[in-house]
C-alpha cells in the first residue's frame, strides 16, 4: 500500500469517527449512508479529483459538486470543515441552536451548491449546471453522488435521458450502490438492476467500482477530464451501508439509528484502530 493510499484510508476512518461523534452529541442523523459514501467522498477531496478553493467557495473555476442523497450530509460537513470551507467548530453544533449545520445541505453553508435532500433532485440539478457550463464555455466537471434507492425515483430517469440526449461530457453521477434504502432491500421495493445496462441506455458511459477502493475511484474518476466520449459519465460504486464498523455493517436499523452507550464505545474503538 502506497504512503498517499493509507493516508487517504487513515483520512476516511477519522471523518467515520468524527461523524460518529457528530452524530451521537445530536441524538440523530443517518450513520449508515455517511459510512457508505465516505471513501468516494475522501477520493473526490482529498484525491485530487475536485477543483476547488476553500477559501473562495464560489470561485467561477471550480467544479461543481452535489451531494443529492442530503441525508448523509454529516460526512460532508466533517470533510469541508477539515478543508477549512468553515470552521471545525460548527461541527460541534450540527442541528443545535447557533450552527450553520442542518440535517441537510443548504447553500448557506460555504462548499454547499444546492439544497438537497428531497431524493431525486441533485442530477437534474447538476443537469441542469452542466448544460450551463457549456452555454458559457466554461470547462468545469458537475459531480452528482446519489443513492441506489435514489435510483427509484421518477425524476432521476428523467435526468438521465436529458443528459444523455444533450451529450453532457462534463456531467459525472456517482451511484452509492450500498443495497438497502430506508427500511429494506432496494431490490425487494424496485427492480433497479441491471442498473449499468439502464444508464447505457439513457445514453451514458457507464463504469463499476469497488466504492471503499480510493485508489480505484481515484483511478476512474482522474480520467474524466481528458476523455474524448461526449456522453455523461455515470459511476456505479459497489458499497457498504455502515461500512468501516463491523457488527453495523448491512443493518437496516442503521439507516438513521445512533449508536449509544456499549454500542457507542464498541464504534468508536474500531473506527479508531483506523486512525494513524
Amino acid at each position: 500500500m502506497s504512503h498517499k493510499t493509507n493516508g487517504l484510508n487513515n483520512k476516511a476512518a477519522w471523518a467515520r469517527l468524527k461523524t460518529l461523534d457528530m452524530i451521537h452529541a445530536a441524538a440523530k442523523g443517518h450513520i449508515g449512508g455517511c459510512f457508505s459514501s465516505m471513501d468516494i467522498l475522501v477520493a473526490l477531496f482529498y484525491g485530487a479529483i475536485l477543483r476547488f478553493d476553500a477559501k473562495d467557495p464560489s470561485w467561477s473555476q471550480r467544479d461543481r459538486f452535489i451531494l443529492s442523497k442530503g441525508h448523509a450530509c454529516e460526512g460532508l460537513y466533517v470533510i469541508l470543515a477539515d478543508l477549512g470551507f468553515f470552521s471545525p467548530e460548527y461541527l460541534d453544533k450540527y442541528q443545535r441552536s447557533g450552527g450553520i449545520l442542518g440535517g441537510h445541505p443548504d447553500r448557506s453553508i460555504p462548499g454547499i451548491e444546492a439544497d438537497t435532500g428531497a431524493l431525486g433532485h441533485g442530477l437534474g440539478i447538476g443537469a441542469g449546471m452542466a448544460l450551463a457550463g457549456r452555454m458559457d464555455k466554461k470547462d468545469f466537471l458537475t459531480l452528482v453522488l446519489m443513492g441506489d434507492g435514489e435510483c427509484c425515483e421518477g425524476s432521476v430517469w428523467e435526468s438521465a435521458m436529458f443528459a444523455g440526449r444533450h451529450q453532457l461530457d462534463h456531467l459525472v453521477g456517482i451511484i452509492d450502490k450500498n443495497g438497502l434504502c430506508v427500511t429494506d432491500r432496494v431490490s425487494d421495493c424496485m427492480a433497479i438492476d441491471p442498473l449499468a445496462d439502464k444508464w447505457k441506455a439513457c445514453g451514458w458511459d457507464v463504469k463499476v467500482v469497488n466504492g471503499h477502493d480510493i485508489p480505484g475511484i481515484m483511478k476512474v474518476l482522474s480520467r474524466v477530464r481528458s476523455r474524448k466520449s461526449t456522453k455523461p459519465l455515470m459511476v456505479i460504486a459497489r458499497t457498504v451501508k455502515c461500512k468501516g464498523v463491523s457488527f453495523m455493517e448491512n443493518d437496516l436499523q442503521w439507516h438513521h439509528g445512533v449508536p449509544k452507550g456499549d454500542i457507542l464505545e464498541r464504534a468508536r474503538l474500531e473506527l479508531s484502530q483506523g486512525v494513524k
